[in-house]
């Protein structure tokens, strides 16, 4: 017994090492380290590990980094809206027989989010992006936190990093394979960042990087990547876009003369109907530059249904209808 107990203090102790190595913000570690050491179950041993998700992009990124180790239950499908999701009886039946949950937090699964957090006191639950350096956090004029992160590529890499330090925690024997495979898929996801960066900087002159979306979702990808951004809605599909938000995007989009706008696959495209209507009204035609995915993925099987291959799909549809 007293062995046995001496193993998963050094397996608690590996691993914290690993996490404090890998995260550079020392709040957010001590966070993160309390929260997971304040679980009070570990791995029974049992292979593999039950791991339920919200998102698909979650999703791609624990089956990434936890490879054959992890078995992963998506909640949230193909052109389903995070923002507006409920969960159902089954729903809550996974997430309370799961060994571990990752969700992406930040309020992006907003009717879900008081389930989520009493699921937290008791389980093995993680909000994934709440574990990033919080100066990197964007708002909205209201100080909500915006939670699409995924569209800073670096950043969502930072977001494996803590996924894998959780893995590495939970089941302290495996932890450095879960260290070489975040460290592989890190490696990855730097060059697809790098591409993006150069891809988007091809569109010139800098005046035509203009990204119109049917919701606030990609203000991280115009920092990340140096284009503007705005959207009919808020940061939430939640909130109702009203009449003046969408008369002053068309102010703005016949002033800049912008060429294309572009939908999204989880977002209802009527608004967006509207804003090509009140732009026709005033003269100037805008075309919809292509379809793109926001918060929720392709279906499984398609390059979209990855998560590099739903940013890959995003920059060069953005690229291709500015240029």
């Amino acid at each position: 017994m007293k062995s046995r107990i001496l193993l998963a203090a050094l397996g608690f102790a590996f691993a914290l090492t690993l996490l404090t190595g890998c995260h550079g913000d020392g709040n957010n570690s001590d966070k993160f380290a309390k929260r997971v050491l304040s679980v009070k179950s570990t791995h029974s041993g049992a292979r593999p590990i039950k791991v339920v998700v919200t998102t698909g992009m979650v999703a791609d990124l624990v089956r990434n980094v936890g490879g054959s180790l992890v078995q992963v239950d998506q909640l949230m499908g193909a052109d389903v809206d995070p923002h507006l999701y409920k969960a159902t009886s089954t729903d809550v039946d996974k997430l309370n027989k799961a060994d571990v949950v990752f969700y992406s937090g930040l309020h992006l699964e907003g009717k879900m989010a008081e389930t989520l957090e009493r699921l937290g006191r008791k389980r093995n639950a993680f909000a994934v992006a709440e574990y990033l350096d919080p100066s990197k956090v964007l708002t909205d004029e209201h100080k909500h936190p915006d939670p699409h992160v995924w569209f800073d590529v670096e950043l969502w890499s930072e977001v494996a990093q803590v996924i894998g330090d959780a893995l590495a925690m939970y089941d302290p024997a495996n932890a450095e394979t879960y260290k070489k495979q975040t460290t592989s898929y890190r490696a990855e996801l730097a060059k697809v960042h790098a591409e993006a960066k150069t891809v988007i900087a091809a569109i010139t002159p800098k005046e035509k990087r203009v990204l119109i979306t049917s919701h606030d979702a990609f203000r991280y990808f115009g920092r990340a990547y140096d284009i503007e951004v705005k959207g009919i809605q808020g940061i939430s599909t939640d909130a109702e876009a009203s009449v003046r938000d969408i008369n002053n995007l068309v102010d703005f989009i016949v002033a800049r003369k912008v060429n294309a706008v572009f939908v999204e696959t989880s977002v209802n495209q009527r608004n967006m109907k509207s804003l090509q209507e009140g732009c026709k009204a005033r003269g100037h035609d805008v075309a919809l530059g292509g379809e793109l995915f926001s918060d929720a993925m392709g279906k499984d099987g398609t390059p979209e249904g990855t998560y590099i291959g739903m940013i890959r799909h995003n920059v060069e549809t953005i690229a291709k209808a500015l240029r």
